[in-house]
């Protein structure tokens, strides 16, 4: 009988710290952990504004909905078979690459990866401070009218803070904090949603801003972006994070059992968040993300405040965890944690620029 050591075990750190196979011993047949990991990472204010940008762009929420469900059944599917490499390996993606491109030839893809997480910290750490401002505007804690460029830069460094500190402790501490967070956050979301659906003026009929379907070209050019942000590409953008997560589990679980697990957490909260905030944007049409949530649920302050937070925490622990093993198979000399500590440093700098360069963050938003 194999022996499993839980992901509370300290063995599962030392086999953290420096680039190695997850060897069987130290993994965990618990299979929630990878449902709440994807859960948690993707309850995200970005993803109602990205399931808004349909309306944006001229599409009917028929559309917008064909689209998100369509294009994420077939990008998850995608996702779960990277998710089951990863437990039969028990290696990070950027280390499976070497298969393909060699040792020295991985290093692109590993420094690509790199960024693309230290990038993706940073903006979604960005992205929520004016609607963490717009909401405890509604609490009456600052004025939300000024650009409170102080307070956008503590929120900032706390949120980053508390980021690197649970990326810290590595797979165990990450799939605890989403394991207890994940569920009233889930409960937030469905209060949201009831709001949403049964108390506002939701126009589940709206065929776009003129109250004509988009036809031809412009019809297929709307959905194939859509389709591309949150559709098949959204699973796709994924692909090189389920193994860093998925090693971790036990080759004896049911292989059926984790692909579905996995699969289902991503794809739940994608496509929820992403009717939400397709369905509320029929009220104006907007995808900003403080339009859409102040304007509908201003007296859900507190508890959408929670959900808004939460959702940068949650995505990006993996963002900066997998940072550091990218690094690693960089061939970078360093333990985990000092990686994790750079890319907080280095997402906060960049953060705190945002916030100064309205312009360019402007831009990024648009983008």
């Amino acid at each position: 009988m194999v022996k499993n050591i839980p992901t509370d075990s300290p063995h599962v750190h030392d086999f953290e710290e420096v680039l190695q196979p997850i060897p069987e011993e130290a993994r965990t047949t618990r299979v929630s952990g990878q449902f709440w990991i994807w859960a948690g990472a993707n309850i995200a204010p970005i993803n109602w504004v990205l399931g808004a940008l349909g309306i944006g762009l001229g599409l009917g929420l028929r559309d917008t909905l064909i689209v998100l469900v369509a294009g994420n059944i077939v990008g998850m599917a995608l996702f779960g078979v990277f998710v089951l490499i990863g437990q039969r390996t028990g290696v990070t993606g950027m280390v499976l690459s070497r298969a393909a491109f060699g040792r020295r030839g991985a290093y692109l893809p590993a420094a690509i990866q790199a960024c693309l997480a230290v990038g993706w910290c940073a903006v979604n750490t960005w992205i929520v401070l004016d609607l963490v401002m717009a909401l405890l505007g509604k609490l009456d804690l600052v004025d939300p009218h000024e650009r409170n460029l102080a307070a956008k830069i503590l929120v900032g460094a706390v949120i980053m803070t508390i980021q690197v500190t649970i990326a810290w402790f590595g797979y165990r501490v990450i799939a605890a904090f989403e394991r207890w967070t994940v569920p009233p956050t889930l409960a937030v979301l469905v209060l949201m949603s009831v709001v949403a659906w049964f108390h506002l003026d939701i126009d589940w009929s709206y065929a776009g801003p003129t109250g004509e379907v988009l036809q031809g070209g412009a019809r297929i050019a709307a959905m194939s972006t859509v389709m591309t942000v949150i559709g098949i590409g959204w699973g796709i953008t994924w692909f090189t994070y389920a193994c860093d997560y998925s090693r971790f589990v036990s080759r004896t679980v049911s292989r059926r059992k984790l692909y579905l697990t996995s699969t289902l957490g991503q794809f739940v909260p994608v496509v929820w968040l992403g009717v939400l905030g397709a369905s509320l944007a029929t009220t104006n049409g907007s995808v900003d993300p403080g339009e859409l949530i102040v304007s509908n649920f201003g007296a859900l302050a507190l508890p959408v405040l929670f959900l808004v937070i939460h959702g940068p925490i949650a995505t990006n622990i993996l963002n900066i965890y997998t940072f550091s093993v990218a690094a690693q198979a960089l061939d970078i000399k360093a333990h985990r944690r000092k990686l994790n500590l750079l890319v907080g440093m280095f997402a906060l700098v960049v953060v705190v620029f945002f916030i100064f360069q309205s312009s360019l963050a402007t831009v990024l938003e648009t983008w």
